[in-house]
């Protein structure tokens, strides 16, 4: 797929090799269907949130982006960090660790309303984790992206995307590259904000625009999907399945 915009940020070492491996490999083992992608910001600080299916996504996202003239840093699980040669390479890129279930989780808050500060494009699910909606569908959102959306000002932009998980299963090793699949991504305007801005970051104000994050990201999903989501967002709580991990490791012991 043809470049949209040419990117004016410097890569650096870890994004250019990431670039040079991971783009030639996605552009040939899957299909693109990208609309809407002119709605990405050109320019200027913006945190991007999309539902979370595959763990390709943070790859077929960065894809996405840069060919739309964006570099994306993530908020990312700190384990990726502590992992031999990938933490090179996710610390060059520029990426912020996020140290999940934890009291130190706001340090990963600090570092991104910086990067916003700076002009720069952060990447969020704002599920933090894949899906564990029995049916795919985006579920209760955390309110990470809605907090730094609200201390900077910076808009926020939905992307729904559907597909990933059938070139990468969840939490599956093993991708289906034959015959190629089609994953698709749809951009969608800025989440209106414009009246939480001024308020003081309360648990209210912070679910509030966390659950119009997500909605913007479940309408666009309904798009590609064709199908309507339910109407009561799946929580990982309320339904006892563990929030971060694979869940069907617990039901296999169980057995």
């Amino acid at each position: 797929m043809a470049t949209v915009r040419k990117l004016s940020e410097r890569k650096g070492w870890a994004f250019t090799f990431v670039v040079a491996v991971m783009r030639p490999a996605l552009t040939v083992f899957s299909k693109r269907n990208w609309i809407d992608g002119e709605k990405i910001p050109a320019t200027g600080g913006c945190v991007v949130v999309m539902n979370h299916i595959s763990h390709i996504d943070p790859l077929a996202l960065g894809h996405l982006l840069l060919n739309h003239g964006r570099l994306v840093r993530y908020l990312t699980k700190q384990e990726l960090f502590e992992t031999p040669i990938v933490k090179r390479i996710v610390k060059n890129a520029g990426q912020i660790p996020v140290p999940r279930l934890t009291v130190d989780a706001s340090q990963a808050f600090d570092a991104a309303v910086e990067a916003v500060e700076q002009g720069q494009c952060i990447g969020v699910y704002p599920e933090g984790t894949i899906t564990k909606d029995p049916d795919g569908w985006p579920m209760r959102g955390k309110t990470g992206a809605a907090r730094i959306a609200l201390a900077t000002g910076c808009p926020v932009v939905p992307i729904g995307q559907w597909g990933a998980q059938d070139v990468l299963p969840a939490y599956s090793k093993k991708p289906n590259l034959f015959p190629r699949r089609t994953t698709s991504y749809k951009v969608g305007d800025p989440v209106d904000l414009s009246d939480l801005k001024d308020k003081p970051l309360t648990n209210e104000v912070l679910h509030e625009a966390t659950d119009r994050i997500m909605a913007a990201i479940t309408s666009l999903v309904e798009d590609l999907r064709g199908e309507r989501a339910p109407d009561e967002r799946f929580d990982p709580k309320t339904a006892g399945v563990q929030q971060i991990g694979n869940p069907n490791k617990d039901r296999k012991k169980r057995r």
